[in-house]
């Protein structure tokens, strides 16, 4: 090996475990992830990287496992503002009673600010490099994630009341036109349409959303099949449940992302895997406000691409998707009775590869393969509570938390070392926070 053959990058992570995603199934030993630029240049045992590779900087996390960042596809990044406010209530009167009045009242720019900077700082802190925000001022999220450096989806909110954002469907969609403008080429921001739920959003307006995201080619996400009795009530009011009236507009697609599906018969399996939609699982959520299970098993059986959501600290009530994984794999195994259902390594899939199907950005995220963005996080495993460690897989999802998260990268630059964040000014943040609380309470 002489100096010419010799290639020059800029970070060289030497990890102790590697989870790459691809191939599935695998856990690879003292590996090397070569950085150069906003990608990954190379994958390659220890030893060959000594030979091959000078870098700027080299890592030595001797007592990691490293991995893809991990993608929160659902959430409502400001309304950790509210996290706690209303607990231990149903769904429908958690809304009308609390949140909703409480949004009329306190949500303007600056809230969605300050709760979006709130919820970066938490999820970077547990693992998350990517996340899906659907919550009103979307164009603040959009252009706060843009200055911290996190990848999102932003979507618009689009329903039929007026809300602290707009007066209806028509300026919801106007507003919502723009934002996917100013966003649709960015790297880290990726705009979408919003529709609420089923019983938020008339006919009408969904057929213009389906219009729009055909002409933009953006995604769709809507809550759907959320409780038993948003089904029930659908078919008492129209006699069809609500995955088909979806599907009657156009709205089921391989664009389309829906949140929940707690209530799934084989009608809803064949449409949805007809229509080659993704679901977006949140069992924390679905779990606090007694909405009902996710089949995940089943849905991945009928070939549907299942990811992963917190929704909103609100409702959940913490952003670290590694309980969320561990919380999934749980319940996944009661629901189908089956202690092998969901997998340890199946369930890192949905927070990884699964969730960039569902962004249609598979071919440049969620997996450490050469080529693809260099979003990346690593898990420091030498804490007595994630000892001894026989299978890394295995430790992420059912003996870790997201606290144990030590560094993080997106595109290339790094957001976290050694726990701590480097884009957000944290005890500013925190002020605000203390601020908005005594607001609150007031």
């Amino acid at each position: 090996m002489t100096a010419d053959t010799i290639t020059a990058a800029d970070i060289r992570i030497n990890a102790r475990w590697l989870i790459p995603v691809q191939p599935f199934n695998v856990v690879l030993e003292h590996q090397a992830v070569i950085l150069q630029g906003s990608r990954i240049a190379a994958v390659l045992p220890q030893a060959e990287a000594d030979l091959a590779y000078r870098t700027r900087e080299t890592l030595n996390l001797n007592s990691h496992v490293v991995l893809p960042g991990l993608i929160n596809l659902h959430g409502h990044t400001a309304m950790s503002l509210f996290r706690g406010m209303a607990d231990d209530l149903p769904l429908m009167t958690w809304l009308n009673d609390h949140i909703w009045p409480a949004e009329g009242r306190f949500v303007g720019e600056q809230f969605v600010l300050d709760g979006s900077r709130l919820a970066m700082a938490e999820m970077l802190r547990t693992g998350t490099t990517t996340f899906s925000d659907m919550y009103f001022f979307p164009e603040i999220t959009a252009q706060a994630a843009h200055d911290v450096g996190m990848r999102a989806q932003v979507c618009f909110p689009l329903m039929d009341m007026p809300t602290v954002w707009g007066s209806g469907p028509e300026e919801y969609l106007h507003k919502g036109a723009a934002l996917i403008e100013q966003w649709r080429n960015d790297d880290y921001i990726m705009p979408a349409i919003g529709p609420h739920a089923p019983y938020t959003v008339s006919d009408q307006p969904l057929r213009s959303a389906v219009a729009l995201s055909e002409q933009t080619g953006t995604a769709i996400q809507l809550h759907l099949h959320e409780t038993a009795f948003e089904v029930e009530d659908a078919l008492k009011n129209s006699g069809q449940r609500p995955v088909s009236r979806m599907a009657e507009l156009g709205i089921l697609g391989s664009n389309t992302q829906c949140v929940h599906m707690t209530q799934i018969d084989d009608s809803d399996l064949q449409q949805l895997s007809r229509a080659g939609a993704h679901v977006v699982h949140c069992p924390e959520s679905n779990l606090k406000l007694a909405s009902g299970l996710c089949p995940v098993q089943k849905l991945m059986d009928h070939g549907i691409n299942v990811s992963i959501g917190t929704d909103g600290a609100a409702s959940n009530n913490d952003l670290d998707l590694f309980g969320e994984l561990k919380t999934a794999a749980m319940i996944a195994k009661v629901v189908a009775g089956d202690a092998s259902a969901l997998s340890a390594h199946r369930a890192l899939e949905m927070a990884t590869m699964n969730g960039a199907r569902a962004l249609g950005r598979d071919h440049e995220l969620g997996s450490v393969t050469a080529g693809k963005l260099a979003d990346l996080i690593a898990v420091d495993l030498s804490d007595p509570y994630l000892q001894p460690v026989y299978d890394p897989a295995s430790h992420l999802i059912y003996s870790n938390h997201g606290r144990a998260v030590s560094h993080s990268w997106i595109h290339g630059v790094p957001q976290l070392q050694d726990g701590r964040l480097t884009r957000i000014d944290v005890p500013d943040l925190m002020l605000r926070v203390s601020d908005w609380r005594r607001q609150i309470l007031s």
